[in-house]
C-alpha cells in the first residue's frame, strides 16, 4: 500500500536539507527502487550491477562519479518503461580491510598473530559491520535508487557458495594450478598483491654502472674483453643474477655471445647471451638477467632456460642466495654491495636516473617482484572468449577506442595469481592430506570423502592457509548477486545485465575478468555494454591528493550546496572515457540552476492560483512564443533521447539546462507576463507554463531528481484540485512518471523560425544598450526596417517592446525607413534597426571611449604584426607559441572591426 505524500506546500525559497532526506525515504518506502513496481514491471529488464565500493571506504568524487552516473541511466530507464533493476552491494576488499584492522588492534596493544586467526576474522567481521552502514548512507545521499532489498555483500552466504563453485569447477577443469612464478610482492603485507594494487611513482633514483669480469680474462683488457659493462637500478638482485644478455645485432658485444662472465663479487660464472628484447639505448646495451627478481627477466629466462635464483626473504632481507650479504635489508644490501664493488674495481659511475618505482596502493612501500608458490588461473582460454564477445559485438565498449586496449591486454595475459597471504577473504577451498597430496571440494566434509577414497582411510586434513585474490569473488558480480549457481527467478529475468559502468582504470583488471568468468560459468555475457568514465581531477586538472591539499569532498559539498548540485556538475562536465575538472566554482553555479527552477516554478504556481475564473472559461487562443516554446520542447526532448541513447549524457543534460534557463525562464516567462494579463491568452498562457514546466521537469529528473520531485509533487497537488488546466493524469510520483514523448502535432518550424528572427533583433538591441551603458530599466526608441517581416514584427510589438525595453508610442516598424541622424545601427535576422540614442548618454564621452579603446587595439596590433613579421621568431619560438600570438592577432584584428563601427555610428 502506498504512503502517503509529503506536505506540498511550497516554500519561498528551496531547501535542500529539508527536502533531500525526506523525499529519499519516500521513495524507498514505496518500493519504487525495485522492479516489480515500475511503471510496466513486465517491461524490458534493465539491469546495472553496481560496482561493489571497498566496505572501508569513505565517499570520495570517483564515488560520486560512478553512483550518479549509474543512477542516471536507472532513472532514464525506468522512465521509458523498462523494469530497471540497480543491485547494490559493498565489497570485502581482503588487503584494505585487514590492514585497517591491524592497525586498529596495534592501537590497542595487541595484533593478528596474538589474535589468532578465527579471533583476526571475526574482528574484520566487527569492523565490516561498523563501516558497511557508513559507506551505504553515503550513498544514499547522492539519490541511489538502488533495490537496496537485494543488497549483497561479496563474503555473504551466497557469494561465498559462487566462490567455492567457481574454483572447484576451475580446478577440476585443470584450469586452476598451484605453481612458483614471480608475482607482485608487498613485504610488509607478507602478501602477493594484484597489478591494479601497485602504483608506480616517478621518483629520482641511480642508475649504477659496473662491470661483469670476462672468465679467464682480465679486467685492465677494457670492455668488451676483459670485462662487459652493465647498468642496472637495483644493484642488490645482481646477487640473483643468472646471464647478461645483449642484442644479436649489437656489433659491440657479438664476439662476447657465448662467453662466461662472473658476478660480480659472488664470482659465480654466468653466460652471455643474446635476446632481441634487449634495449640496445638504455645503460651500456647489456642487460644483466635476473629471473626471480624481474618480470621481463623472468619471460627471458623461460625462453632461455635459465636457473632461477631467489635472493630475499619475504620480508625483504637477503637470503643465504646473497652470499656475504645475507641478512641484510634490501637497500642497505643496495649501499653495501655498491661499496664493496667500488673497493674491489668492479664500478664504473653512477648518475641519477628518473625511475618507475613500484608502491603498494595500500601502505606505499616499494613492491618487490619475487617468485612465490601461489595459485594461479590459467586464463588462455577465457581471454579467447572475451576477445571474441567483444569483436564480435556481443559486448560493446564505450567509447569504442578502448576496444584496442581491451585487445592487447587479453592477447598478452599471463597467468592470474589468484592467492593471497591473508586472513581475510574467501579461503581456498583446497584441502592437504598428509603427504600434501591436494583435495579441492565445496567444504570440508566433500574433501574429506576424497580422500577417504585417495588414502583407503580416514586421515587428517589442512586447509590451505590462503585466501583468495578480492578480483576473483567480485569477477563473479553480476552474475552471483543475482543467485548463482542456483537457477534463481532473479537470474533467469535479470541476466544478462545492461549496462557495466566503471573508470577506465580497471577495464582489464576488473572487467575483462567479468567477461571471462561470466561467458565461462553462464555461457552468455554478463553485460551487454561497458561504459567507461574518466577520473576527476581539480578545476586545474591534477590528480585529487592530500599532499596537493585539492581533494574536495563530496559530503561536505553535498551539505553546502545541495545533492542536486553536485551531482548535474558531475554529470554535465564529464564525457565517456575522459577525464573531468571539477570546480566548486561550477557547482556553485548549478546550485543557482536549482534555485532557477524553484523560482520559475513559484511564479507558474501562484500565477495558476490567481488566474481568474473568466479566464478559465474563455476560449484559448494560442501565440507565436506559446508555439514556439512548445515546438522547442519536443525538439529538445528528441535530441535528449538520442543523447541518452548514444551514451552522450553530459551533452543531454546542457540541452535540458540551455533550454529551462534559456528558453523557458528568460524567454517565454518574460513574454508570459504579459500574456497572463490578457484575458484572450491568459489561459492558453498558463496551460503552456505548466506543460512545458512539467515535461522539462521530466527530462530533467535523472540528473537533478530531488528538486525535479519536489516540484513535480506541487504542480501534482494543484493540477489534481484544479483539473481545468487539462492535467488530470498524474503518477504518484515522478520518479515513475514516463519520460517525455514527443508530439509531431507540436513541432512548428514555422514558429521556431519567425521566433528565431525576433529573439535576434531583441539580441541586437539588448547588447547595443549594454554596449553604450543605457540603465537596464530605461526605455528607449526604436525604428525598425523589417522589409518583408513587417506583419511578423507587428504582430509582435508587445513582445518587442517589453523584451528589449523599447517606448511602445515611439517604436516605428516599416518595410522602409530613413537612418535618423546620431543613431546606432543594427542588421540582425534581416532586419535593420535605428537607435536613436541622443540624449540618453553622453556621445562625446563616447565617442571618446571607444576612439582610445580603437587606439590601444591598433597600437596591440602593431606590435604583434612586428613580432611575427620577425623570421627568427618564427623560426626558433616554439610551434605552440608563434599559434597563439597569430590567434591572439586575429582576435584583436576583430576587435579593432568591431570598434570601429561601434565609432563610425556614433559619430554618424
Amino acid at each position: 500500500m502506498m504512503s502517503e505524500a509529503p506536505d506540498f506546500s511550497l516554500p519561498k525559497t528551496y531547501d535542500f536539507k529539508a527536502t533531500e532526506e525526506r523525499l529519499y525515504a519516500w521513495w524507498e518506502s514505496n518500493g519504487w527502487f525495485k522492479p516489480e513496481n515500475a511503471p510496466q514491471p513486465d517491461g524490458e529488464p534493465y539491469v546495472i550491477s553496481i560496482p561493489p565500493p571497498n566496505v572501508t571506504g569513505e565517499l570520495h568524487q570517483g564515488h560520486a562519479l560512478f553512483v550518479t552516473l549509474e543512477d542516471l541511466m536507472i532513472r532514464y530507464a525506468r522512465m521509458r518503461g523498462k523494469a530497471a533493476l540497480w543491485v547494490p552491494g559493498t565489497d570485502h576488499a581482503g588487503i584494505a580491510t585487514q590492514l585497517q584492522v591491524e592497525r586498529k588492534l596495534r592501537r590497542e596493544g595487541t595484533s593478528r598473530q596474538e589474535l589468532g586467526r578465527e579471533r583476526f576474522v571475526q574482528a574484520c567481521w566487527d569492523w565490516t559491520d561498523t563501516y558497511h552502514d557508513r559507506i551505504t548512507g553515503q550513498l544514499r545521499r547522492l539519490g541511489t535508487s538502488c533495490d537496496w532489498e537485494r543488497e549483497r555483500f561479496t563474503m555473504d552466504d551466497g557469494l561465498n557458495a559462487a566462490v567455492r563453485e567457481a574454483f572447484v569447477r576451475l580446478y577440476r577443469m585443470g584450469l586452476i594450478y598451484q605453481a612458483e612464478y614471480l608475482v607482485n610482492w608487498s613485504p610488509g603485507l607478507q602478501t602477493a598483491v594484484s597489478d591494479v594494487e601497485v602504483e608506480y611513482s616517478e621518483e629520482q633514483g641511480t642508475l649504477y654502472y659496473f662491470k661483469y669480469p670476462i672468465a679467464g680474462a682480465h679486467l685492465d683488457d677494457g670492455p668488451g674483453i676483459g670485462y662487459i659493462p652493465v647498468a642496472t637500478t637495483r644493484p642488490e638482485t645482481i646477487l640473483g643474477d643468472s646471464a647478461v644478455a645483449v642484442h644479436p645485432e649489437d656489433e659491440r658485444f657479438r664476439d662476447l655471445i657465448g662467453a662466461t662472465c662472473l658476478v660480480p663479487m659472488l664470482k659465480r660464472p654466468i653466460p652471455v647471451i643474446h635476446d632481441t628484447y634487449v634495449d640496445r639505448e638504455f645503460g651500456t646495451g647489456a642487460l644483466k638477467i635476473t629471473p626471480g627478481h624481474d618480470v621481463n627477466d623472468f619471460a627471458i629466462g623461460q625462453r632461455h632456460g635459465l636457473q632461477i635464483i631467489n635472493v630475499m626473504n619475504k620480508d625483504a632481507t637477503l637470503n643465504d642466495n646473497a652470499g656475504p650479504y645475507a641478512g641484510l635489508d634490501r637497500f642497505e644490501c643496495r649501499k653495501r654491495l655498491w661499496a664493496d664493488m667500488e673497493a674491489a674495481g668492479l664500478t664504473i659511475k653512477a648518475e641519477p636516473y628518473t625511475m618507475q618505482v613500484p608502491r603498494s596502493q595500500r601502505g606505499g612501500e616499494v613492491i618487490e617482484p619475487l617468485v612465490s608458490k601461489q595459485w594461479f588461473v590459467n586464463t588462455k582460454a577465457m581471454a579467447e572468449l572475451g576477445l571474441a564477445a567483444v569483436r564480435s559485438g556481443r559486448i560493446q565498449i564505450v567509447p569504442e577506442r578502448f576496444n584496442k586496449v581491451f585487445y592487447h591486454w587479453l592477447e598478452n595475459l599471463r597467468p592470474w595469481c589468484i592467492s593471497r597471504q591473508l586472513w581475510w577473504g574467501h579461503r581456498i577451498p583446497v584441502w592437504n592430506g598428509p603427504d600434501g597430496h591436494p583435495f579441492c571440494a565445496h567444504d570440508e566434509q566433500a574433501a574429506a570423502a576424497q580422500a577417504r577414497l585417495h588414502y583407503g582411510r580416514d586421515v587428517n586434513l589442512t586447509q590451505d592457509e590462503d585466501v583468495l585474490d578480492t578480483w576473483f569473488s567480485s569477477g563473479l558480480w553480476p552474475f552471483s548477486t543475482l543467485g548463482w549457481p542456483a537457477d534463481t527467478a532473479d537470474l533467469r529475468r535479470f541476466y544478462p545485465t545492461a549496462v557495466l559502468e566503471t573508470g577506465y582504470d580497471i577495464l582489464f583488471f576488473w572487467v575483462a575478468r567479468m567477461i571471462m568468468m561470466g561467458l565461462m560459468f553462464t555461457n552468455d555475457v554478463p553485460f551487454q555494454t561497458v561504459y567507461l568514465h574518466g577520473l576527476v581531477r581539480d578545476e586545474h586538472g591534477r590528480k585529487m591528493s592530500k599532499t596537493f591539499g585539492n581533494v574536495i569532498d563530496p559530503i561536505e559539498v553535498m551539505d553546502e550546496m545541495g545533492t542536486d548540485a553536485l551531482r548535474f556538475t558531475l554529470l554535465t562536465g564529464s564525457s565517456p572515457g575522459n577525464d573531468m575538472n571539477l570546480s566548486i566554482e561550477r557547482v556553485r553555479g548549478n546550485r543557482n540552476f536549482a534555485n532557477k527552477i524553484w523560482n520559475a516554478a513559484r511564479f507558474v504556481l501562484s500565477n495558476l492560483e490567481r488566474l481568474p475564473a473568466s479566464a478559465l472559461a474563455a476560449a484559448p487562443q494560442t501565440t507565436l512564443a506559446q508555439r514556439w516554446i512548445r515546438s522547442r520542447l519536443q525538439t529538445v526532448a528528441v535530441e535528449a533521447t538520442r543523447l541518452f541513447e548514444t551514451f552522450q549524457y553530459g551533452e543531454a543534460g546542457r540541452q535540458a539546462y540551455d533550454f529551462l534557463w534559456g528558453d523557458y525562464c528568460d524567454w517565454y516567462i518574460e513574454i508570459a507576463k504579459n500574456e497572463l494579463n490578457d484575458p484572450d491568452t491568459a489561459l492558453s498562457a498558463a496551460r503552456t507554463l505548466l506543460e512545458v514546466l512539467e515535461q522539462a521537469l521530466r527530462l530533467l529528473h535523472p540528473f537533478i531528481p530531488f528538486v525535479t520531485e519536489e516540484i513535480w509533487q506541487h504542480l501534482r497537488a494543484f493540477c489534481l484540485q484544479q483539473p481545468g488546466f487539462g492535467l488530470t493524469e498524474w503518477p504518484a510520483a515522478l520518479i515513475v512518471q514516463r519520460w517525455p514523448q514527443a508530439d509531431p502535432d507540436q513541432m512548428d518550424a514555422a514558429a521556431a523560425e519567425h521566433f528565431a528572427r525576433l529573439q535576434d533583433v531583441v539580441r541586437a538591441i539588448r547588447n547595443a544598450r549594454a554596449e553604450a551603458k543605457v540603465e537596464p530599466g530605461r526605455r528607449i526608441t526604436a525604428l525598425l526596417a523589417a522589409g518583408e517581416f513587417s506583419d511578423l514584427l507587428s504582430a509582435q510589438r508587445d513582445v518587442l517592446v517589453n523584451l528589449a525595453r523599447l517606448q511602445a508610442d515611439t517604436l516605428i516598424i516599416a518595410p522602409t525607413l530613413s537612418a535618423p541622424a546620431q543613431a546606432v545601427t543594427l542588421v540582425a535576422g534581416g532586419v535593420t534597426c535605428y537607435l536613436p540614442l541622443s540624449g540618453l548618454v553622453d556621445l562625446d564621452a563616447e565617442r571618446a571611449r571607444l576612439q582610445a579603446e580603437l587606439d590601444q587595439a591598433t597600437a596591440t596590433i602593431e606590435r604583434v604584426e612586428r613580432t611575427l613579421a620577425n623570421a627568427g621568431f618564427v623560426s626558433r619560438a616554439p610551434t605552440d607559441v608563434v599559434a597563439r600570438e597569430r590567434a591572439r592577432l586575429a582576435e584583436l584584428q576583430q576587435q579593432q572591426a568591431s570598434l570601429a563601427a561601434r565609432l563610425a555610428a556614433w559619430t554618424a
